[in-house]
């Protein structure tokens, strides 16, 4: 082995390079690990230790514990952190409050699934937590205390058992989150008369020293075996708002249909508002008509409901309304925004009545460009209500007897302006990931009929499209006017999470552009290329994780995903706030009447916050309530054999993605085949040490429903066959010959 003195002499690395390896490195470092890494020697050792105390007096890094190196925008060991939902495999996601919180973005905080079972630990706990990096951008909490959030408040079941009817205790609380493990029981005199098997919600008292802890029953949902109370589980897990303010409700209901006066008349045009067979409010109507003006182009209309016109800043209403944030849906109720008297009805866009509304006039050129557009505040009246399915079986040749008399004039002009758009999207290259819904279908009754993939249409994407220019005209007139707005932006990926995506597309022969700033159109490369084939779900998944999340804020950067320069919510006032926002910014700037509002900057920077964490929450409650009505609906059909994909790789097991149903159930890595498993983070697989065998991100496979448990939302799978599952020249483990067995030795003391 050569000396170090026969080597080619070592380049001393520069500032950049040593400040590069300690911000990617998992842990703080040591002038031992930077020595190490440069390869240097001890020559070296007074440059590197001046260079050191350089940045460590500019600021670049600090020290901490042991004198270790740390970038200085490092998250202190123990500091405040929020709950703010699970990501694609469950594990509980955090983020950094108080004096943290700058320090703290665009960092992933998992909270250590092995501290779950202690205090109750759903969205919006505050805990006092340690924190340990393990990635550039990424770290794990061990929670000490739990500080304030949801966790004096427990939703359950009450069950009842001789173990519990003693001592005055009348049964037990079993939680419905599945992340946490602790019963609790209750007091005969706190019980309210609560059945059995019924869901509550139940304060938590203070610990006694013996048994379980108690709690007192402080509201009774409803029968837990009835469907229609899965949803009323993640309301109240969640701490969504679902009464009124006596004074929102009485600014709802005198509210008044608007008069003509000082808007534009559109109710001779014959807007049509399409939406899903279950809609339950209407906020956007569209028409469109050929371009007199210029050969291809097209003259496209899209009016919003006018919800400024009914919400005013500062009232009842606006209040309750920026509270909420957004409605939220669930498969047999919505939460509102907004008070039904406005959701459902003035602000609603129904046929045949006259709304008032916001609307755009938009000239598309041939190949889909925004040449020009114009907002009025005008008085429109819908010609029809219609469904995605009913449009798109009109244009493939079969319509009804609402949609036959519109054919022509109205449904396939919009057909035309949606190819033109379509044109451009293609040339932007936005990103086009394949992300499938689930629906829940209900009998009359309530009960759960079937759940099935949600169906996509060219209608879906119509509207999408006219929708998507619509918010790109708000942005462009409320930026070229400078008025303060709500942007919607969706930055580039995180540098850190496309380099550990690297390694697996490159192990499928697959290379994403390096040297050059990446764009959409980068991974649409790697999508078409994987289009068809076995690896295609697990190259989407990938993708997908490796996007920064789309937030609000009042600084526009553009959207990388839609790869658009200025973007804004505008079409949906009714049920996003930040719609709200925008369309009181472009009245303001337009001067288009009363129920406008000029926003500082500072405001809106704290608003988007905070309507971003009611969006993440209303996602999350929409996905736990889902999840429950398919665990009831597989909670029949145990032991039955399906078909999946291993949907997310954790240190714990496998989350299998079920194809017919689109649930996702955990194979516990206890019961894969008998070794000691890694988890490759980045290849995104469990391998076992022993035998090699490899269970990867993406892989199909077949598996059997062995739990389903309609309270949590929990499935627990077994793959089927596991012994068929090993790498390429290992062999299987019941061919292996026994090893000769060892004599029995003497333990050591103490073991």
């Amino acid at each position: 082995m050569a000396r170090r003195r026969d080597r080619a002499p070592v380049q001393f690395p520069d500032r950049d390079a040593i400040i590069a390896f300690i911000r990617t490195s998992p842990v703080a470092v040591g002038k031992r690990e930077i020595a190490r890494h440069f390869d240097l020697g001890i020559e070296h050792r007074g440059a590197l230790k001046s260079l050191l105390r350089e940045l460590e007096e500019t600021g670049s890094v600090e020290r901490g514990p042991g004198r270790r190196l740390a970038p200085r925008d490092a998250l202190p060991e123990v500091c405040t952190i929020e709950v703010t939902g699970t990501d694609a495999d469950g594990e509980l996601l955090a983020k950094p409050v108080g004096a943290a919180h700058a320090a703290g973005e665009g960092v992933r905080i998992f909270v250590s699934p092995e501290r779950q079972g202690g205090p109750l630990i759903t969205t919006g706990t505050r805990l006092l937590a340690r924190l340990s990096r393990t990635g550039p951008d990424e770290y794990s909490a061990k929670p000490i205390r739990v500080i304030d959030g949801s966790a004096g408040r427990v939703v359950g079941v009450f069950l009842t058992d001789e173990r519990v009817r003693t001592g005055g205790f009348a049964g037990r609380v079993v939680p419905t989150d599945r992340r946490q493990k602790t019963e609790f029981r209750v007091a005969l005199a706190d019980a309210k008369d609560v059945q059995p098997g019924e869901l509550v919600v139940a304060e938590v008292l203070p610990k006694s020293r013996l048994g379980l802890p108690q709690a007192a029953i402080v509201e009774r949902l409803g029968d837990m075996a009835s469907p229609r109370t899965f949803s009323l589980v993640a309301i109240h897990t969640h701490g969504i708002p679902t009464e009124f303010p006596a004074e929102a409700i009485t600014e709802a209901e005198a509210a008044r249909p608007v008069e003509i006066d000082g808007r534009e008349d559109l109710r001779d045009l014959p807007l049509v508002t399409i939406d899903g067979a279950d809609a339950r409010d209407f906020d956007d109507a569209v028409w469109a008509e050929p371009d007199r003006g210029e050969e291809g182009g097209w003259h496209a209309v899209v009016a919003i409901a006018d919800v400024a016109h009914y919400v005013r800043p500062g009232s009842g209403l606006d209040r309750e309304a920026r509270r909420r944030g957004n409605s939220v849906y669930f498969p047999d109720r919505v939460v509102p925004m907004l008070p039904e008297a406005l959701s459902n009805d003035l602000c609603s866009l129904r046929p045949n009545e006259p709304r008032a509304c916001v609307a755009v006039h938009m000239r598309i050129d041939a190949d889909g460009r925004l040449k020009s557009h114009r907002f009025v505040r005008g008085l429109m009246r819908s010609a029809a209500r219609l469904t995605y399915e009913q449009v798109q079986t009109a244009i493939d040749g079969s319509p009804d007897d609402t949609t036959g008399p519109l054919l022509e004039p109205v449904i396939r002009p919009l057909y035309g302006v949606f190819a033109a758009l379509s044109r451009a999207r293609a040339a932007r290259g936005t990103l086009d990931l394949d992300l499938p819904e689930r629906q829940v279908l209900l009998g009359a009754d309530g009960r759960i009929d079937r759940v099935v993939p949600r169906r996509r249409y060219d209608s879906h994407r119509l509207i999408e499209e006219l929708m998507i220019a619509a918010n790109v005209a708000a942005a462009e007139s409320a930026s070229d006017r400078q008025m303060p707005c709500l942007y919607r932006i969706h930055d580039a990926p995180d540098p850190a999470k496309v380099e550990a995506l690297r390694p697996v597309l490159d192990s499928l022969g697959l290379k994403l552009a390096r040297g050059q700033v990446l764009k959409p159109r980068h991974f649409n490369d790697i999508i078409g290329k994987v289009e068809g084939t076995p690896h295609a779900p697990m190259v989407h998944d990938l993708i997908l994780r490796s996007q920064a999340q789309a937030q609000y804020r009042p600084e526009n950067i553009g959207h990388f995903g839609l790869a658009l320069r200025r973007y804004a919510h505008f079409t949906s006032p009714i049920r996003r706030y930040a719609d709200l926002v925008v369309h009181r910014a472009l009245i303001e700037a337009l001067r288009l009447g009363l129920g406008g509002n000029r926003q500082e900057t500072g405001g809106l920077d704290e608003l988007g916050e905070h309507l971003g964490t009611t969006e993440r929450r209303a996602a999350v409650a929409e996905r736990e309530s889902m999840d429950r009505y398919t665990a009831a609906y597989l909670s029949e059909r145990i032991g039955t054999e399906v078909s999946g994909r291993i949907g997310g790789v954790t240190r714990f097991g496998l989350f299998v993605s079920l194809t017919e149903t689109g649930a996702d159930g955990l194979v516990p890595i206890s019961t894969l085949p008998t070794d000691f498993y890694d988890h490759d983070t980045r290849s995104h697989a469990l391998v076992g040490r022993r035998w090699g065998r490899t269970y990867r991100l993406g892989e199909p496979v077949r598996v059997r429903i062995v739990e389903a448990d309609p309270m949590t939302g929990g499935l627990v799978l077994a793959l089927l066959d596991p012994e068929d599952r090993w790498s390429p020249g290992v062999t299987p483990a019941r061919d292996r010959p026994r090893a000769p067995r060892r004599p029995p030795t003497r333990p050591r003391k103490g073991r």
